[in-house]
This record gives structure tokens, sequence and C-alpha cells, in this order.
């Protein structure tokens, strides 16, 4: 589905009768509504009864289970609602320019139709990837859906390319990203050199019956360097120097993907890896007395299993310290959000670490939470760009020929006063912030306390109690921008307004019109971030919806 709208986008805009009469609005609401479609499509496949053990599609390069199914609609409905934050309006009437362009103030981030219609080909593009990695059970298709995924991810940090900062970004993702791109061929070659094998189910067969130590230890050497590569593309410290440097530079419609979408295929392609992996380990141990094998092989195996477990633990410690201690000294609004995700990501890696049925489902559980408390704090960031931009003053903004500069909010001090002038936004980030903090009885409550439970009940004592300072000292950064919000502005500030200025109308500006209908946030982005803020806050009260789906997912991986 997300293939032949690709293919039909492609040809729209390749026409010009067509290309010229669409705007950026059409092509992504037609990209949401083809996710849309597509998750529809995908639940659909969940009512099949043979797919909770998987069904093997493309001669056997991908797998198509229950989880990742439940995956592909939850990563398809989340790319929906990313698209709806892009403005409603990307361009002024011809009517107003001159006025506009007088009243104006300068800008970073460029919205124009070109580059609105480019940034939905893109988004299908990195989504049918992401779509594929999930599913992938061979390393040829698991290395061609993670390239799929990430050149669309290139092209969309550098896709405003009169913007300096944003093609620095791309440049460096570009670099950097081929490098982990390296790490993972570079493991899949080793494992095919020592098996040559390349389909997941039969490497699975051989770690657990093979007699040969240089093939455990080839294949061992191989899943390391994969997960390496699989590490440093979410950023899992010691791997993320890259992750604030991009975060901070691209503009923040491109953050609100770059942080969310990719992070969430890699993870559930690491959970079918280590749990499978973890399974057989577990398998090995268990007949090493009942069939007198050769001690000294399974020694190895068991020995290579633990060495993975261990390279997941120590990023997960890493990951914690780093991402809250250097967050700390942070004073850019995305910078910030950058360590906050490393640091969420140790929480993550702690709980893949463990590899039980408990600790999977806190994980599901906190992959899905983390989506969308983080899809709604930077919704949210993004309205308040549009609304605060919508105050022109008489400095002068730049405007291109398709459409007016839009400046995203960098600092955490273009905050201050915003609870004053827009109380209901900053109230909903304040909600989000509490959330990722830990503070109850919020959503983000709930995912640190399953992952502590599962660390404590199996043994990890010195990682549950560092888990508790990192979110108490974590908290203090969170608290500081939700203390900016609160902060009264000072008096020759408060003078100002936030409304778009309106046409010219017999020599005087009338407000109320261009407001009206040329406001950049729509109603449905501020319905999205109001259910959104809804869903954090209530959770309490309907826990089962999102409890009981992560925890048969959970079951389906250690069952099947």
């Amino acid at each position: 589905m997300i293939f032949i709208s690709i293919l039909t986008l492609i040809v729209a805009k390749a026409l010009p009768s067509l290309n010229n009469n669409l705007s950026s609005v059409y092509f992504t609401r037609i990209s949401a509504i083809v996710f849309v479609y597509a998750g529809v499509l995908s639940f659909n496949t969940l009512y099949i009864q043979s797919i909770g053990s998987g069904i093997g599609i493309y001669s056997g390069l991908f797998q198509v289970t229950v989880i990742s199914q439940f995956i592909e609609v939850f990563l398809l409905l989340i790319g929906s609602l990313i698209l709806i934050a892009w403005p409603l309006k990307s361009s002024l009437n011809s009517k107003f320019t001159n006025k506009v362009k007088e009243l104006s103030t300068s800008s970073n981030n460029i919205i124009m139709s070109k580059e609105g219609k480019d940034y939905s080909l893109l988004v299908l593009f990195s989504t049918l990837g992401s779509c594929l990695l999930v599913s992938s059970s061979d390393l040829v298709s698991m290395y061609l859906s993670i390239e799929l995924q990430s050149f669309g991810l290139y092209v969309l940090a550098t896709l405003y390319r009169d913007s300096e900062s944003s093609t620095r970004a791309g440049l460096k993702y570009f670099l950097l990203g081929g490098l982990s791109s390296c790490l993972i061929l570079l493991g899949s070659g080793l494992i095919y050199a020592y098996t040559g094998l390349t389909n997941f189910e039969s490497i699975y067969s051989l770690i657990s019956v093979s007699e040969y130590n240089n093939i455990i230890q080839g294949l061992s050497l191989g899943l390391i360097l994969i997960i390496i590569g699989f590490l440093f593309k979410i950023a899992a410290a010691p791997l993320h120097n890259w992750s604030p440097d991009v975060y901070d530079e691209t503009p923040t419609i491109i953050t609100i993907w770059l942080t969310i979408m990719p992070k969430i295929s890699i993870l559930i392609l690491l959970i079918e890896l280590h749990t499978q992996i973890g399974l057989i380990g577990s398998l090995n141990s268990i007949t090493i007395d009942q069939l007198n094998l050769n001690l000294y092989t399974n020694a190895i195996q068991e020995n290579s299993i633990y060495l993975l477990k261990n390279l997941l633990l120590i990023s997960s410690l890493l990951s914690l310290i780093i991402g809250t201690v250097v967050g700390l000294a942070q004073t850019r609004i995305k910078r910030l959000l950058a360590y906050s995700t490393i640091s969420h990501i140790g929480f993550i890696l702690l709980a893949l670490a463990i590899n039980t049925e408990q600790s999977i489902d806190s994980l599901l559980f906190y992959i899905i939470q983390y989506s969308i408390t983080n899809l709604n704090v930077f919704l949210i960031i993004i309205a308040l760009s549009y609304i605060i931009n919508q105050s022109i003053s008489s400095n002068g903004r730049r405007e291109s020929k398709e459409g007016i500069q839009i400046k995203d909010i960098r600092y955490i001090s273009e905050f201050k006063g915003q609870f004053f002038l827009n109380p209901l936004l900053s109230l909903s980030l304040s909600i989000c912030l509490f959330s990722m903090a830990g503070i109850p009885p919020l959503i983000g409550f709930f995912s640190k306390q399953f992952v502590l439970y599962s660390a404590i009940g199996t043994g990890y004592y010195f990682m549950s109690i560092l888990c508790i300072i990192v979110s108490i000292v974590s908290a203090s950064y969170y608290l500081k921008i939700i203390k900016v919000l609160h902060t009264e502005v000072e008096s020759e500030d408060t003078n100002l307004k936030y409304t778009i200025p309106a046409v010219v109308s017999s020599g005087r500006i009338e407000s109320s019109n261009l407001e009206n209908n040329y406001t950049l946030l729509s109603n449905f982005h501020s319905f999205l971030i109001s259910t959104l803020t809804l869903s954090i806050l209530f959770f309490i009260f309907k826990p089962s919806l999102i409890l009981n789906s992560t925890q048969l997912l959970s079951l389906s991986l250690f069952n099947c």
C-alpha cells in the first residue's frame, strides 16, 4: 500500500499539471490518509489465525508475526499523527504578501510548498523501511530495510536547503549513519562467512546445535557488531554524540520524525534478536546435564550470550548516566530533549538485557508511552513556535516566493511567560514533562516502575538503584523548563500580541481576518495535543488497553 502510494505521489509530482495545482497541504494530507489506510490493512491481518506462529513471505526474507503487525500499525498511526503537525497554510495570499513582508521578523525554519511535498515523500520512504525492518527475518532483508529507512532520514535532515544548520546536521547524520551501517554490514558478512546462512531461524538453530567453537565465536563477533551498529543508530551511549547536534540543528518538524520513528523499528528488531538468542541460551543450560553434550562448547555458547547481555547492560549504564548528567547543562530545548531520549534509551536497554517475559512486557509498554509522550512534547513545541511567530514585529521577516519563514524555538528561555499567554498549551507541556520525569500517576511513572520491577525481580539491584537516582536527578531539568514556562515576563514584553496581522483593508489592519483564515496551527493539531495530553494524564483510569496488548506480545515472543 505504501509502496504504491509512493509511486503515485512521485508521478503526481513529476507531472507539471498536477504538481502546480497540488499544494503541500494536499500531499501531507494524502500521505496521512495513506498511513491510516495501511494501518487498517495491517490491523485486519492480526485476525489471521496462523499469524501467531509467523508467516514467512518473499522466500523467507520477511516474517509476519503478531508483534510485527502490531508495531507496524503503531508506526503507521504515529506517522499519520506527525504529518498533522505540518501547517495548514504554507504560503500567504498575494493580496497581502507585501504587507507581511514589511511586518515580518527574521527566522530559521522555512515553510515552503515544495519542501512540504518532499517531506511527504521522504516520510513515506522512511516508514516503508521501518515497516519492513520490524518484519525482517534475514540478514539481507534486515540490511536493505535499515538502509531504506536511513536514506530517507538522511535526505529528510537536509530538506531545508537554505538552512546552513540543517545542511550541516544532515551531513553529520549521513556520515555517522554510514559508519553504523558499515558495522551492521560487516557483522552480517562475518556471520555469513562462518555459517553460510543468512536466515534468522537457521542461525538460531545452528547456535543451539553447533559443536564447533570457531562457528560460535564468529557468530558472536558478527552479532556484537550488528548490535553495536544498531545502538549507534538509536543514539545509545557511548555512541550518542551525533544525536544532540543533529536534533538541535534540524527544524523541529524534522526532529519530531528523527526522534521517534527509526528508534521504534530498530528496538523491535533488537527484541527479536536478543530474545531468540536468550531462549537458546536457556535451552542449552537445561540440556547440558540431560544430554551430556560437550560442556566446553555449551560454555562458549553461554559466554557469547552473556557477552551480548553485558554489552547491552554497559550501554544502558552509560546512557542513564550521560543522558542525565550532561542534560543538566543544556540551555537549548532540543539538545535537552536529545539527552532526555538517551536517558530513556538506558531504561529500554536495561529491560532488553534482562530478557524475561516481564521485562519485555515493560519494554514494549515503555516504547509506546515514550512515543506518545515525546510526540506530544514536540507537537506542543511546534504549536508554540507557530503562535509565537504569529507576532510579527516591525523588524521585518524574510519571505520566499512560495512561503513565509517560521522561527523554531531553540532556547529554553523562549518559553518564558508562556503560561500567561498560552495557559492550555503550557499546562499540556508541563504534564508531558512531569510524565517524562516519572511523576505519579502519569503514564511515564508506570513505565519506569515496570522496568524497575523486572530488574529487581531478576537481581539487578545496582541498576535499579541507579535508575531511581537518575530519575530523581533528571527531574530537575524537566522542572527547569516548567519553571521558565511559569515565570512572568517583564512589563515591556507583555504588550506583545500573538496574532498574525491581517490583510490591509482600506488602510488599516484587520487582525481577525488573517487569524481566522491563515493561522498555521490547525484545529486537528490542537485536538491531537489535547487528546494525547488527556491519555497521559488519565492513563490510570483505563490502563488495560495498552497493558493487555504488551503482555500478549511479550508472551507471543517467549511461547512461539
